[in-house]
């Protein structure tokens, strides 16, 4: 399975799109700015959009992504998240005033758009891709994704605090798998220097990262890529995160990578 980075940026700026994956042809994870380097031939052919959260960097694109194939779709996208994200499209996207309600649009029968609730745990196929809900602990109700490759599994915390053992008791669990994680994408997304604006925010600094890794068992060899890092910090945060005590850890700027293969 190919896993094209479409976006992994905290933020904009030029050559910087936020968060959004897309595995294979037909799944989205996150649809951030990141759509934005679909074609329209791209985007038409996703079938599924899994949310990670609400947040707008995660979301942004999800109305105009509809808006730009919606109506030459044969069916509705489904969008599938937690029930308060979902919640929140609902009350402060899809309202008729920030955007065209598309769960209901053009008809209620037919929509652009289905809304469709998850729960941690959840075991979804889709396209032929197994993909897990995985548990994670942000500012607002949060999940993260595992999805199984040919070659192994593609792990994504998602935005974290971290500090949430039963994610990392299900990686361990994978990594024990057939083919194990061939790759674990997690947010860093603060410098040490800021590490209050990420507690209070509820990102990871690579100080916390390092503490989180210490979840992984002594010897444990996979690639982690680093997501999610603002912008203008992004070359001192994988300086620091690259000084890490980290063993066997290979530990990768996603931003520098375009597909992965897992």
């Amino acid at each position: 399975m190919k896993v094209r980075i479409l976006g992994c940026s905290g933020t904009l700026a030029k050559g910087c799109r936020t968060t959004s994956f897309l595995l294979g042809e037909r799944i989205l994870v996150d649809t951030g700015t990141g759509v934005g380097e679909l074609t329209l031939e791209e985007m038409q052919r996703v079938d599924h959009v899994f949310l990670t959260h609400s947040h707008l960097d995660h979301i942004a694109a999800l109305p105009l992504l509809l808006d730009a194939v919606g109506a030459h779709r044969a069916r509705p996208l489904q969008v599938h998240a937690l029930p308060a994200t979902l919640d929140a499209l609902r009350a402060h996207v899809f309202n008729g005033v920030i955007w065209p309600d598309f769960t209901r649009i053009p008809t209620p029968q037919a929509p652009f758009v289905r809304l469709l609730p998850l729960g941690v745990g959840d075991v979804f196929v889709v396209a032929g891709t197994p993909l897990e809900v995985l548990p994670a602990r942000h500012s607002v109700p949060a999940v993260g994704y595992a999805a199984r490759g040919q070659r192994g599994w593609w792990v994504y915390s998602g935005d974290t605090e971290g500090q949430e053992p039963a994610f990392w008791r299900r990686v361990n669990a994978l990594r024990q798998s057939p083919g194990g994680v061939a790759a674990l994408c997690i947010e860093t997304a603060f410098s040490n220097a800021e590490a209050e604006l990420a507690r209070k925010s509820q990102h990871l600094s690579p100080a916390t990262l390092a503490r989180e890794l210490t979840a992984l068992p002594p010897g444990a060899d996979l690639p982690i890529y680093i997501t999610h890092a603002k912008p203008q910090q992004s070359g001192l945060i994988m300086r620091e995160v690259q000084a890490l005590e980290h063993g066997a850890l290979r530990l990768i700027d996603l931003q520098a990578v375009d597909v992965l293969s897992v």
